[in-house]
């Protein structure tokens, strides 16, 4: 794969439907629970009114934003209790660093782990993997997504919280892409991961 050049490449590249199958290790417990979810990416570029709203949700200047995501997702985890669902909505607004467009602030309507607005660190490491750090109260969730190849996405996260990291977890995010051999009376998809 080409180089990335910084994170608003990567959430271009990341732009599409995505199926998620992840693996959390519950740390004290020392036990790990599966799951999966669906996952929609949308891009939307600096003028997008939602990043401006996202930015002014947060108290930042929105004509420093270089762009950012539309997020949703509806999964399920092998613990869940009834009535107990893992979806939402999110949006994105990536602020980069003035000396370095590779990191910045990374605005979120509402967290993972709390459903409040947070801002976020982000940066790109040495192999193009988007690094996020969020600090809420109560925790600090370390993440980074990488490709393996433009439809095969992988992610890590931890989890550290009461002085202690308390879960860790794995995902692999394969692409939706259309089976264009079928039918067009049949669309269907197939998941792209090559070599898996």
């Amino acid at each position: 794969m080409d180089r990335i050049k910084d994170a608003m490449e990567f959430f271009q590249r990341s732009a599409g439907q995505w199926k998620s199958q992840r693996t959390t290790h519950h740390l004290p417990f020392r036990r790990a629970e599966s799951g999966g979810s669906d996952i929609s990416v949308e891009f939307l570029d600096a003028g997008d009114s939602r990043i401006a709203e996202i930015c002014q949700m947060h108290d930042v200047e929105p004509s420093l934003a270089i762009g950012g995501a539309f997020v949703s997702w509806d999964g399920a985890m092998a613990w869940d209790k009834e009535n107990e669902d893992h979806k939402g909505t999110t949006v994105f607004a990536l602020i980069p660093d003035a000396d370095d467009p590779r990191k910045g602030k990374l605005l979120r309507e509402r967290g993972y782990a709390e459903i409040v607005p947070v801002a976020g660190l982000y940066e790109m490491d040495n192999e193009d993997g988007l690094v996020l750090i969020t600090e809420y109260e109560t925790m600090t969730i370390y993440e980074r997504f990488w490709f393996i190849n433009p439809n095969l996405r992988l992610r890590s996260s931890t989890v550290k919280r009461f002085g202690g990291f308390n879960t860790a977890t794995f995902c692999a995010e394969a692409r939706v892409v259309e089976d264009r051999d079928s039918a067009e009376e049949t669309p269907a998809t197939a998941y792209a991961i090559s070599g898996w």
